[in-house]
């Protein structure tokens, strides 16, 4: 806690709050209740989460999630071919390109940037 009383929290419990906000039935007044911060609060990490600022924990499931890679040569990669149609979404770092499904959930593309930009060994 700091001199003036605010609490800092962790970007992971933010997003633990946050991600239970969008379960069903679920309110920002309720969750944060249980937090015990104020909805407003609440509303704000939210927002942060929206505007990729904030990154949401990915559901637990029992199997492992892969998306599709495509590898292609980097003077290539900006030409649309038959196997990368336009619509497909691109995550691009540097010389890395990858390219994801259309209907690739929000929480996976945002655990794949988090991913990303995680300092390697």
């Amino acid at each position: 806690m700091y001199a003036s009383g605010h609490r800092r929290w962790p970007d992971d419990a933010k997003a633990r709050a946050v991600a239970e906000t969008l379960e069903p039935g679920a309110t920002v007044y309720a969750v944060a209740g249980r937090y015990g911060i104020r909805p407003n609060q609440l509303s704000a990490w939210r927002r942060l989460a929206k505007h990729g600022q904030l990154v949401l924990p990915a559901e637990e499931i029992g199997e492992p999630v892969f998306a599709p890679l495509v590898v292609c040569d980097p003077a290539e990669r900006n030409e649309p071919t038959s196997a990368t149609p336009e619509h497909m979404i691109r995550i691009i770092r540097g010389a890395m390109q990858i390219e994801l499904s259309p209907d690739t959930p929000a929480d996976r593309i945002a655990a794949i940037v988090h991913a990303l930009e995680a300092p390697t060994c």
